[in-house]
């Protein structure tokens, strides 16, 4: 047992809790992020920044986080979204299954579309879902504020990584809404190119948002109030 261990044990007079144990398994305040993305590192190189990590400590990086051609940072939350209890195995299956889905409709698109058509047709699942994800961000959002006793619905800019967030669990919750009969990558898949297409419940729900805000540009004052 190591001087430390006996220290915190002598401390709390017993076993030590695993909120001890966890803190001191954490990470000092001189590591930095892990850099595994080879084109990140590639830029560390062109740069002269690899030189100086030579004899930096490094944390470790995550079990999903890997250098693969395959990895994409939004899908991987996405994944995480989708998830429950842990699952995550059960989550990225359901994702891929979508992903299929969404390739057989768009081949099929494409094969029945005329030569001019089939230019305007993407049959690559990742580029519709990056579509889908962007074209569902709400640019605003109403936040409740308090003033002279009375609580206004006040229009506010929404940051990147909130408005990310908002789309990616509006198009889960639309795809969750549907008919239960129907397994949740085929569901998730056409909510997908609904979205892509700029249309769908997705959308609808984000224009009605905007025009929620439009409505209430009066009270935008109170913001900063």
């Amino acid at each position: 047992m190591s001087t430390m261990y006996k220290s915190l044990a002598s401390v709390v007079r017993g076993p030590v809790s695993p909120f001890l144990c966890r803190a001191m398994s954490m990470y000092n305040p001189h590591f930095v992020e892990p850099v595994f993305r080879k084109d990140q590192q590639a830029v560390l190189k062109e740069t002269g920044e690899a030189e100086k990590l030579v004899h930096v400590r490094v944390k470790a990086a995550r079990n999903n986080e890997t250098s693969s051609v395959f990895f994409d940072d939004r899908v991987r939350k996405f994944t995480n979204y989708i998830m429950k209890g842990g699952r995550k195995e059960l989550a990225r299956d359901l994702l891929f299954k979508c992903f299929e889905n969404i390739k057989r409709i768009q081949l099929e698109r494409y094969n029945l579309a005329t030569a001019e058509e089939k230019d305007k047709i993407k049959t690559n699942p990742v580029d519709i879902f990056y579509d889908a994800v962007e074209n569902c961000r709400p640019l605003l959002q109403l936040t409740p504020i308090k003033r002279g006793g009375q609580w206004y619905q006040v229009p506010v800019p929404v940051t990147d990584n909130r408005s990310y967030f908002l789309s990616m669990k509006w198009i889960l919750e639309a795809a969750k809404d549907k008919e239960r009969r129907v397994h949740l990558p085929e569901k998730l898949a056409w909510e997908l190119l609904d979205a892509a297409s700029y249309q769908g419940r997705v959308i609808k729900r984000k224009q009605d948002l905007h025009r929620q805000c439009e409505a209430n540009r009066a009270y935008a004052h109170y913001r900063w109030s």
